[in-house]
């Protein structure tokens, strides 16, 4: 049994890492994926083919390079532990995007909205990663391609309500309702990278700071101070400007799971 460490610079958030799931899907000589998110580290327990595993993970341009690579005689564990966590967290992200698209509409934030997607964002990775497990080569490509399009196509519906709210100055969102939804949602985010670290590393202590480095926490961060600056400023733009932070970090991940696809 060989063990290689890759270090991936651009792996900072579960999306990311769920993309180099289903990268590495195909090679069946890979026995285990072990994810350390606050290092950026992949541990890759194999038989093998590490050409072909080092080629794949450069594929996704994701600034990853091979540290080190050895045999070992670990005994490697059966992954039915973490496939159930994946369908934890893809429940929390989907019940949250529910909850906030919901909230985001009634509360007039277009922060809220634009997070909302990026929870459905999560919750299709986790799905894809899911679905991928025996299926077919041509039917992973598939269905990444129509995920990534409609993630995408939701953006760009954001992008064009960010602007049209902008021109039509329309009245000033609920605050109080950015605000409670978002730290609501930074505890949904911070409970799902919990259980994924502990899924890939029993024996380690999860590290407090690996939370807030996280895509997800910052963006529901960045909705709360948005909340805040509306109040404070009586004005809709810090709202707007946040929607649209939010949507470029959604397309950015449309076009990473559009890759895959090609």
């Amino acid at each position: 049994m060989n063990k290689s460490l890759f270090e991936i610079t651009q792996m900072d958030c579960a999306a990311e890492e769920n993309l180099v799931r289903m990268k590495l899907d195909d090679i069946k000589e890979i026995r285990r994926l072990d994810f350390d998110l606050s290092e950026r580290n992949l541990t890759i327990y194999h038989q093998g083919k590490l050409d072909e595993i080092e080629k794949s993970i450069n594929e996704l341009n994701l600034n990853s390079r091979l540290l080190k690579t050895e045999q070992t005689n670990e005994n490697v564990e059966d992954d039915s532990i973490q496939k159930n966590l994946l369908w934890t967290v893809l429940l929390i992200n989907f019940s949250f995007f529910v909850i906030e698209v919901l909230f985001g509409f009634i509360s007039g934030s277009m922060g809220l909205v634009a997070d909302s997607l990026d929870m459905l964002a999560d919750a299709i990775v986790y799905g894809l990663s899911l679905i991928a497990v025996g299926a077919a080569f041509a039917r992973k490509k598939t269905v990444a391609k129509m995920s990534g399009y409609f993630q995408l196509f939701l953006a760009l519906l954001g992008f064009f309500e960010v602007i049209r709210r902008f021109i039509g100055l329309e009245i000033l969102p609920d605050f109080r309702t950015m605000i409670a939804v978002s730290f609501l949602a930074l505890i949904a985010n911070s409970v799902c990278l919990y259980l994924l670290q502990k899924s890939k590393n029993r024996e380690v202590h999860i590290k407090a700071t690996m939370i807030f480095t996280s895509n997800d926490v910052i963006i529901n961060l960045g909705v709360i101070a948005a909340g805040f600056l509306v109040n404070w400023l009586k004005s809709g733009i810090p709202d707007l400007l946040i929607g649209a932070i939010v949507f470029v970090v959604v397309t950015r991940g449309a076009f990473k799971i559009l890759s895959l696809a090609k």
